[in-house]
């Protein structure tokens, strides 16, 4: 009966806070890593979820008001003239519609020579774009896969430490191990904790992110078909 009941006060006793309190000194440290890591991620996730939402809905306005049927020049000045930085969908046009100035205004230059230096034009951008959107997701990856593996050290350290402790008592009970094992299973929960949010985020935003370069290289694959077409038809004209 004594024992029934000294089992449960000790279970009362067993807060997370004070199992984390009286880890081991390399437990908590494991601990601090996954929280800052977690608290990292968590960072990671909201700004790039709000990045990829507002670089959607430029994609879908510039958009409509490419192919809304106005003239390419009145855009391009809309866009350029801005005083802002152009990022996106836009930044790739931008790029492509001022290389395409350039050399449009050099009668002396090749059609596949305008096409193709509109389209490098573009593509530059596009890598710039690339990397702003990828950027952050290999820490999400970094987190997801080894999170749960720095906790478990934790945990193997942390239950090591506990039985190495046990060795020297004569009698051990259930109420003895059950401190000493609970703190190190905090260490792999928390690993746990930090490491499912940042692989879904990952996953969630990779896939956002390729189907967003993939309208940006189409976009850029259209663009350069129009030039084609212009500086065929202004050949024919002179």
């Amino acid at each position: 009966m004594n024992d029934s009941l000294q089992i449960a006060i000790n279970n009362e006793s067993l807060s997370i806070l004070d199992l984390v309190i009286h880890a081991s000194l390399l437990v908590q440290l494991v601990m601090l890593i996954l929280v800052i890591a977690s608290l990292i991620s968590w960072t990671v996730i909201f700004t790039k979820s709000a990045t990829l939402k507002k670089l959607r809905k430029e994609a879908d306005d510039f958009e409509a008001d490419f192919w809304s049927g106005g003239e390419l020049n009145g855009l391009y000045r809309r866009c350029a003239e801005t005083g802002i930085e152009p990022v996106g969908m836009t930044g790739i046009f931008v790029a492509g519609y001022r290389e395409y100035s350039r050399l449009a205004g050099n009668a002396s230059i090749e059609r596949t020579d305008l096409v193709e230096g509109v389209q490098r034009a573009m593509r530059v951008a596009l890598s710039r774009e690339i990397e702003s959107i990828e950027s952050r997701l290999p820490f999400l990856a970094t987190v997801g896969s080894t999170s749960p593996y720095v906790g478990l050290f934790g945990t193997v350290w942390g239950i090591m430490n506990s039985f190495r402790s046990l060795g020297a008592l004569q009698s051990v009970s259930i109420a003895t191990v059950a401190p000493g094992i609970s703190e190190a299973l905090i260490a792999t929960a928390m690993g746990l904790f930090a490491a499912i949010p940042a692989v879904i985020g990952y996953n969630r935003f990779s896939a956002d992110a390729e189907s967003l370069i993939a309208r940006y290289d189409v976009f850029v694959e259209e663009f350069a078909s129009i030039v084609n077409r212009q500086a065929v038809g202004s050949r024919k004209r002179s």
